[in-house]
C-alpha cells in the first residue's frame, strides 16, 4: 500500500526508527538457525521473538518497570525458544550476537546516502540501547550519516510513550511538525503522528492501518520514495 502525496513542505530533519525500518529483525533466525532446518519452526521462532519483544516494551512501560532493550530482547528470545521447544544456550548466544549486526534492507543505504548528500539532517529515535544502536550502525557503515542517535534509555520508557517522542524535538531544537518521523511499525507511526511529527509509514508488509489515534502524512511501500517525498530527490 502506498499513498504517496505531494512532497512534504517545511521538513527540516528526518528521524528514523531502526528495527524493522532500516534493519531486518528477522535475519538472525533465517541466517543462524541452520540446525533446526524446519521453515515452520524458524518462522514461529522469529515471529514470536519479535512479537514478545514489542509486547514486553509496552507492558513494562505501563507497569513502570523499565529494563533496557537488550534485556528485553533476551527475555523475548527465551520465551520464543521455549515456545518451539528449543533449549540451546549456544544457539541463543549466536542469535543475540546477530542482533548487534542486523543487515540493512536493500533500500536503506541508498536512501540514507541520498538524503545525507542532499543536506537533510538525519537522526535515530529507537528503543535500542546506545550500545545496540552503535553496533548495528557501525556494522552497516552508516554511523557517519546520523547527527543524532537517540535511545529511549535517556527517558526510561519505550515507544509509543509521549515522553519518548518529545525527546526528538528537544534534541534537534525543532518543532515536531518540522521533523519527518519514519517507521515501518504502524503503532509507532500512530504514536509519532499523535504526538505531532510529520509521520511517514514505511508499510513494508502492506498492512491495514491500526485503529489508533494519529494519521501519517504519507504511506510508502519502501524507503526508496522517501527522498522525493521530502523534496530531496
Amino acid at each position: 500500500m502506498s499513498t504517496m502525496a505531494e512532497p512534504l513542505t517545511g521538513i527540516r530533519a528526518c528521524l528514523f526508527d531502526v528495527y524493522g525500518t532500516l534493519f531486518d529483525v528477522h535475519a538472525p533466525v533465517s541466517s543462524r538457525l541452520i540446525r533446526v532446518g524446519d521453515p515452520a519452526v524458524e518462522r514461529a521462532l522469529s515471529d514470536t521473538w519479535r512479537r514478545k519483544q514489542l509486547e514486553y516494551t509496552w507492558l513494562r512501560t505501563v507497569m513502570g518497570e523499565h529494563v533496557d532493550f537488550w534485556t528485553i530482547t533476551g527475555q523475548a528470545l527465551d520465551y520464543a525458544m521455549a515456545s518451539v521447544g528449543l533449549n540451546d544456550k549456544v544457539l541463543r548466544a549466536k542469535l543475540m550476537e546477530a542482533y548487534l549486526a542486523l543487515p540493512p534492507f536493500p533500500d536503506t543505504r541508498p536512501v540514507i546516502e541520498a538524503l545525507s548528500a542532499a543536506g537533510m539532517p538525519l537522526g535515530i529515535l529507537s528503543n535500542g540501547t546506545p550500545v545496540m544502536l552503535s553496533a548495528v550502525l557501525a556494522t552497516a557503515g552508516l554511523t557517519g550519516h546520523f547527527s543524532q542517535v537517540l535511545s529511549v534509555e535517556s527517558v526510561g520508557a519505550f515507544k509509543p510513550a509521549r515522553e519518548v517522542y518529545a525527546f526528538g524535538p528537544e534534541a534537534l531544537g525543532m518543532a515536531p511538525h518540522e521533523i519527518a518521523f519514519v517507521s515501518s511499525n504502524g503503532w509507532d507511526i500512530a504514536g509519532a503522528a499523535h504526538f505531532g511529527y510529520s509521520a511517514v509509514w514505511i508499510n513494508r508488509g502492506d498492512l491495514p492501518a491500526d485503529g489508533l489515534p494519529g494519521t501519517p502524512k504519507a504511506v510508502l511501500g519502501g524507503l526508496s520514495q522517501l527522498p522525493a517525498l521530502l523534496g530531496r530527490a
